[in-house]
């Protein structure tokens, strides 16, 4: 790029990060206010590219726009320590992990409730019964509507 700049729509295809979004994200802090053309259109140079990457980088890997903000002004301190860093990517692993587990834990149960299911063309199935479970008997089975 080198010294030019170009539009949200150019910006977006560069980046792989949406007009609407890259908005969203200027508007939030994310990104500091874009230059405007005579007649008002965003333009971004080099820096603002540089930085729409590492926020795509940065969604990509699941951290959130909080995080991203301690992420980019790290990124811009050339004096930052790398311990703050290593900090707010430990804390995401830890995060993640912690949704892998419960995310496994929803698999299990679905699984469970499956092999139970004998999916043939009687009405009885324990999928349904165990998602009802705690509702109460509000009508007969047969005539039960979703709530």
């Amino acid at each position: 790029m080198s010294g030019e700049t170009v539009t949200v729509g150019e910006a977006a295809r560069l980046t792989g990060v949406s007009a609407k979004m890259i908005r969203w994200y200027e508007a939030r802090g994310l990104l500091p206010p874009a230059a405007r053309s005579a007649a008002g259109y965003r333009h971004y140079g080099e820096i603002e590219i540089r930085a729409l990457h590492f926020v795509r980088r940065a969604r990509d890997l699941g951290f959130d726009v909080e995080a991203i903000a301690g992420l980019l002004a790290l990124w811009s301190d050339r004096d930052r320590p790398s311990a703050a860093v290593k900090a707010i990517a430990q804390a995401r692993i830890v995060e993640l992990r912690r949704r892998i587990a419960a995310l496994e834990g929803m698999a299990r149960s679905l699984e469970h409730l499956a092999d139970a299911c004998c999916g043939d063309d009687r009405p009885d199935c324990p999928i349904l019964d165990d998602l009802s479970a705690g509702l109460g008997e509000r009508a007969p089975r047969e005539k039960r509507t979703p709530p």
